[in-house]
Order: structure tokens, then C-alpha cells, then sequence
């Protein structure tokens, strides 16, 4: 077939996920793999998102690799292009620019049962993989919300995730719809230049300061010299957040006493008791993320902000509507209005065992074993999957632990191919271990402050169902994920078969695995010991 490729691996999306992966699939030995990107660069949500005022909400040392220290990150928490230069770094340090396929968008992603591999499209041709490695992340894309009249928006419209740098927004009368994470940083980057700022806010978010600083000199060199000193540094850090594990998940009520300090952080900021009533909460902190920001009050107290406490309902012209009535005249309209969390498009993409897409079989909600696999969906694994979010920690700890779980189940593989008669071997999850893992995770997830705090949020699903977080520690689910348990699994077999040969691709740096000549759909179903 015309510009196809065949790898062991297909790994897609190139941000903190996907460039894990591919690190931890040459540290296993295994260098016959592409990493499929949609976009011209790596960076995955640290490349798309450029807003004015981006940066992380966990400290520097804590959101970069174990395996990848940075000695010198410039603050104690990094802007969007520090985080995406480490990024930029990491591809380089571990070579891994000879995998990438930029400029490659996957169209779709179909498992053959007879040649026990993946097919997939892309908008630059086709590949073919004997496993696949979803890491597209579940910010990767944009949510505006559908309404009236947008569509006739004379001014300029545009999501934070898009941000038009070209627009000037000097003067201008701009809504800030949202107040979310990106949001809180977005306002005050934004309003000493803009003409006049409207916020509207369906919720109030609770925000603490950010107690971000420069580094200085004379630490960055104490960890060049001493890397054990940012090894111990970025310890502490974890560990901080560990001991706060337990009020989120288990005891809600004792959040009581944070609740007091992100209140004084508001009325040092707002003196006037209407504005400040706006922006007070009704519900218990950490339901929804706890935003950290030193400069978003102070911006909303000035007088060219006016906050809307009412979400936006339509559009009229160039006047925006909001629920409670409220009429601005804007020029115009920016979205901090999240992304397709527990609808990733992604899911639509990829097709199984049995002919469904993942959308479809995530229909009632999305549900994976460990965080990684799905049942009907063989040798195909996703990174930040379902329940494995954080609310008050690193990604990148969850990100290593999913890690771990993939290299076992790459040794597993190896092993049961060379076991078997026909020489390959899937790995299908079995629903009854799938759905055991959920009721597992569902069942603790009752007690945590994100079911009961009294908020709707971007965790739950349509149904209520909080999919996206991981009601533990984060040591908890890195021994959950250290290896596979093959009992959690069928293994699926190909009898063995006339080698064919595949046509190689330029990226591999070991001859690319053989894919068999077509087989008979009798292949054997072995049940794992």
C-alpha cells in the first residue's frame, strides 16, 4: 500500500503524555515506533495554549519528569513557555525527533481481529501497529458553548486554547466568558490594556495566592551541582501533596479552615461587600479546582472590570446577553469555557473489536481498567484516562505511573508472542475486570469532596458520573499500575502464517515488526493464567 507504514507501536499526541511514552518505549528497547501529532510542533496543551498570563498551577519541580530533572527552571511556577521549551528539551535529550510524524491528524484508528494490529488513517497516509498509545490528553479540545446568535457575532470570537495573538485588544470591549483556571489568568494579564472587561460567571471558583517567585541563581546552582538537591526539592513537594490526599477524598468537612484563608484572600483585594458576595461560593472548596491566583481580585476591583454573575445566554448584534438579562454592547468575545473532558473527540475515532467506537461504547460513561484499558479496544491503551485526573497534585506523577503500567504490558506481549504458535498476541480487557476496577473507583468516589461538596463541574460526566479524577494518592495508583495482571485480560492469538514483508519507514531505527498474511478468523482465544 501506497506511503503506509508499519510499526509495534503507534503512540499519538506529542505533549507530556505522549513524549513519556515514547521515552519509556526506547528505555524498554523498543525503537520501532512513530508518535503521530495533528500539529506542526510537540507540546500538546503547553503549545496550544498561549493565552496572555499562561502558566502551571504546580510548582516547576514537581510538573517536569523524574527522569528529566530541569535545574533551571526560572520560577517556582513556570509560564506556558518554559514548560513548552523543557518539552522541546526532553525530545531532544532522548532522540526522540526521528519517531515524529507532525502534520499527521488521525482521521481513524480500526483494529483488525485477523492481523491482531491497528489500522489507522491519517490526514498524510496510512500505519498500521501492533499496539496503539492513545495520549491526546483530555485538554486538547477547545468547548464553546453552543448559542444563539454567536454566529452573526459581528466582532472577533475566539477560545483561550486559540488564542488570536493578531487581534489587538487594546481599547476594546471585551467579554471574558468563564472562570475557570484559564480565566483567572487571562483577566489580568488583559485588563490594564483592554477599554472595558465584562466577566461573566456562571460560579464563582475559590482562589488561593500563588506563592510564585523567581528562582534564584544560587539555587539553580546548587541543583546543577547537586542533583540530589532538586531530587529532595521536588520530594518535599510530593509529599506536601500526599498529606493532602486524604481531606479531598475522604474527610471534605475539613477543608472548613482552607475555606477561611481563600476568603481573607478575597477581602484583602474586593472592599466592596456586592462584588465580594458575587465572587463567594456556595459550595465547599475543592469541589471544583482550587485556582491560584495573586492578581485576579485586584483586577476585578478595578473600574474598568464589571463582574456578571450570570452565564451567557445569546447574542444580539455585537450586544451580549446574559441569563439574568444583563445587556453589554463588546467588541469582542474570548472563551475560558474548558474542553471536551468526558466527550473527547478522540473516541469517535477509534474502532474495536466489534465494530463499535470508543464514543460509543463510553456512551453511559467513560470506564477503563487502571486508567489504561478498555474493554472491546485490544493493545490499544490510553494515557490520562479515565479517573486518573488530579485535584491537587501533578499529572506528570500519574503520567510516569500510567508509564510503568505500559512497559509491563509491552514485556507481557513480548512474551506471550514468543510463547504462542502463531508468534503474535493481543491483550483484550475483559469487561468483568473493567467494570470491577469502576465499581471500585465509583464506590470511593462518594465520600470525596468532588461528589459531595455541592458544585457541578467539568469532573462529572453528563450522568452525574465523576470519570475524571482518582479518588487516592498518587503513590496508591503507581503501585495499582506497577505491573499487569494477565488474569485481568484474554489473550488473543493468531495462528502462525507465511511471513509478508512491510514496507519500512524512515523513522525506524530496528527493522519494523512483520505483519502476517491474512489468517482465517479461527484464531485461538487463549484465557490468561
Amino acid at each position: 500500500m501506497a506511503n503506509h507504514e508499519h510499526v509495534r507501536v503507534a503512540v499519538i499526541g506529542s505533549g507530556f503524555g505522549g513524549l513519556g511514552a515514547a521515552v519509556r518505549l526506547r528505555r524498554e528497547g523498543i525503537t520501532d515506533f512513530v508518535v503521530l501529532e495533528r500539529a506542526d510542533s510537540v507540546g500538546g496543551t503547553w503549545r496550544d495554549n498561549s493565552y496572555p498570563g499562561c502558566a502551571c498551577d504546580v510548582p516547576s519541580h514537581l510538573y517536569s519528569f523524574s527522569f528529566a530533572p530541569n535545574p533551571d527552571w526560572p520560577r517556582t511556577f513556570s509560564g506556558q513557555r518554559h514548560i513548552r521549551a523543557y518539552l522541546e528539551h526532553v525530545t531532544d535529550t532522548f532522540r526522540l525527533r526521528p519517531h515524529l510524524r507532525l502534520n499527521h491528524e488521525v482521521r481513524m484508528m480500526r483494529w483488525d481481529g485477523d492481523a491482531l494490529r491497528w489500522e489507522i488513517e491519517t490526514s498524510q497516509g496510512s500505519f498500521s501497529a501492533d499496539v496503539v498509545v492513545s495520549a491526546t490528553g483530555p485538554l486538547s479540545d477547545p468547548k464553546i458553548p453552543e448559542m444563539p446568535g454567536l454566529a452573526e457575532f459581528p466582532g472577533k470570537v475566539f477560545h483561550s486554547a486559540r488564542w488570536d495573538h493578531d487581534y489587538d485588544l487594546t481599547g476594546k470591549r471585551v467579554a471574558m466568558v468563564g472562570t475557570g483556571a484559564s480565566a483567572i489568568q487571562i483577566v489580568p494579564a488583559i485588563q490594564p490594556k483592554v477599554g472595558k472587561l465584562t466577566l461573566f460567571q456562571r460560579t464563582p471558583p475559590w482562589v488561593m495566592p500563588r506563592m510564585d517567585r523567581a528562582v534564584t541563581g544560587l539555587e539553580r546552582r546548587l541543583h546543577r551541582a547537586l542533583p540530589a538537591t532538586g531530587t529532595l526539592r521536588r520530594g518535599l513537594l510530593w509529599g506536601i501533596r500526599e498529606l493532602q490526599v486524604s481531606a479531598f477524598t475522604k474527610r471534605p468537612n475539613e477543608l472548613g479552615l482552607v475555606e477561611s484563608l481563600a476568603k481573607a484572600n478575597m477581602a484583602r483585594a474586593i472592599k466592596d461587600p456586592a462584588l465580594r458576595a458575587k465572587l463567594t461560593p456556595s459550595y465547599r472548596i475543592g469541589c471544583k479546582r482550587i485556582l491560584l491566583s495573586s492578581e485576579y481580585y485586584p483586577a476585578l476591583a478595578r473600574p474598568n472590570v464589571d463582574v456578571v454573575a450570570s452565564g451567557l445566554k445569546e447574542v444580539r448584534g455585537n450586544t451580549v446577553v446574559a441569563a439574568d438579562g444583563t445587556e453589554t454592547e463588546v467588541d469582542a468575545i474570548i472563551f475560558g469555557t474548558g474542553f471536551h473532558v468526558t466527550d473527547m473527540p478522540i473516541a469517535e475515532r477509534v474502532v474495536g473489536a466489534e465494530g463499535h467506537t470508543l464514543a460509543e461504547s463510553w456512551k453511559d460513561g467513560m470506564e477503563s481498567l487502571r486508567g489504561a484499558t478498555a474493554a472491546g479496544f485490544p493493545n490499544w491503551m490510553t494515557i490520562i484516562g479515565p479517573n486518573t485526573g488530579l485535584g491537587n497534585s501533578s499529572m506528570i506523577l500519574m503520567i510516569e505511573s500510567q508509564l510503568n503500567y505500559l512497559a509491563d504490558y509491552m514485556r507481557q506481549l513480548n512474551l506471550l508472542s514468543h510463547d504462542g504458535p502463531g508468534g503474535r498476541a493481543a491483550l483484550a480487557a475483559r469487561p468483568s475486570a473493567v467494570g470491577a476496577w469502576n465499581r471500585k473507583v465509583q464506590a470511593r468516589m462518594e465520600r470525596t469532596v468532588w461528589k459531595a461538596g455541592g458544585c457541578s463541574s467539568w469532573y462529572l460526566d453528563a450522568n452525574g458520573r465523576n470519570t475524571t479524577l482518582w479518588p487516592g494518592t498518587t503513590s496508591e495508583f503507581r503501585r495499582e499500575t506497577r505491573r499487569v495482571d494477565l488474569a485481568e485480560y484474554e489473550v488473543l492469538r493468531a495462528p502462525a502464517a507465511p511471513r509478508e514483508s512491510a514496507p519500512q519507514g524512515s523513522g525506524s531505527q530496528e527493522p519494523a515488526a512483520q505483519g502476517p498474511a491474512p489468517v482465517t478468523p479461527s484464531r485461538e482465544k487463549e484465557t490468561a493464567k
